[in-house]
């Protein structure tokens, strides 16, 4: 059996899509995976070794340049690429306009089906006319957690139920090579920043949260120049904390598998440490806590819901309680 999987963006939702890939060859071990992705995010497909193919998916640049012809051969190579194969199953788990379309231009058997989702969920950037390139589309109740959804999209296709903790397929941190960067002690690292301002937590609390770890040591990073700005004035009233380079995406990764406490928001990164099974604080400060939480450790704690963010108190008393359990 050959399967595509199509879930192009974001860091979050293609983390979140990754416990398809074991389900699947739990249930049919001999099938081969592809995957079509937004090139950023290869990398982090990647460390799933069980994933046969990536396809890099390159909209986001492509849109920039489409009167280049460098950049229209490329979106050629890219559909001839896609149509090399033939699929028993493609599988659309995000559910819009152009996963559609990618999933519309992939090959399928005589006997193949285009699975994707009847709905969306709450809050979700769903697009309905994703379903005219369905051949088969399943209905999910509007509150589906994330990581849930693509695994019910696939055991509902394939007839097998979703009855055990994802697994993300992720390498466990002793068999990564730790960089010069990273402290050599155990340390804490602080994913505060967010593209949307309603979901950080108040500066008042990270403060608080650092110097009750002291003397731990708290790494700040940080993907733009205004969350560089909030790093730096945050490590100014912490003794122990340290203002990291920019890093690239798996350097973000790489430092995410190997933290001995992740304490984030509802950002890419946290859920990443959380698939790691890293001891993790996940707060929730402007979205729904049901829809992301890290659900399948007690190694993660969520605290917090929207409107109703966690206090530093609350984090503080989470994350002695996940380092005393190591």
């Amino acid at each position: 059996m050959k399967i595509l999987l199509v879930r192009v963006s974001s860091l979050g939702d293609v983390l979140h899509n990754l416990p398809m890939v074991a389900d699947l060859l739990r249930h049919h071990p001999q099938a081969t995976i592809d995957w079509v992705v937004e090139e950023g995010y290869v990398s982090l497909v990647r460390l799933n070794p069980h994933v046969r193919k990536i396809i890099p998916f390159a909209l986001r640049r492509w849109r920039k340049g489409l009167r280049n012809p460098a950049v229209r051969a490329e979106i050629k190579a890219f559909f001839r690429t896609l149509r090399d194969e033939e699929y028993d199953l493609v599988f659309d788990t995000q559910g819009l306009l152009k996963t559609g379309i990618i999933m519309g231009a992939a090959r399928v058997r005589k006997s193949g089906r285009k699975v994707g989702l009847a709905n969306g969920s709450e809050g979700s950037g769903y697009e309905g006319i994703s379903r005219i390139f369905h051949t088969e589309s399943i209905p999910l109740d509007p509150r589906t957690h994330a990581v849930a959804r693509g695994r019910l999209v696939a055991g509902a296709a394939l007839g097998y139920a979703v009855d055990t903790p994802p697994d993300f397929g992720l390498p466990p941190p002793e068999t990564a090579q730790r960089p010069d960067w990273l402290p050599r002690e155990p340390y804490a690292v602080f994913f505060h920043g967010t593209a949307r301002d309603a979901k950080k937590w108040a500066p008042a609390n990270w403060i608080a949260t650092g110097r009750a770890l002291s003397p731990m040591p708290v790494l700040l990073p940080w993907g733009s120049e205004g969350e560089k700005r909030e790093a730096e004035a945050l490590a100014a009233q912490l003794p122990n904390a340290r203002v990291l380079p920019k890093l690239s995406m798996m350097d973000a990764v790489t430092l995410a598998q190997q933290a001995a406490l992740a304490i984030g928001v509802d950002t890419g990164l946290t859920h990443i440490a959380a698939a790691f099974y890293r001891p993790t604080v996940e707060i929730y400060a402007d979205s729904p806590k049901w829809k992301t939480e890290g659900n399948w450790s007690p190694r993660i704690l969520n605290l917090g819901e929207k409107g109703a963010p966690p206090s530093s108190a609350d984090v503080i008393a989470a994350a002695r309680r996940l380092l005393e359990a190591q």
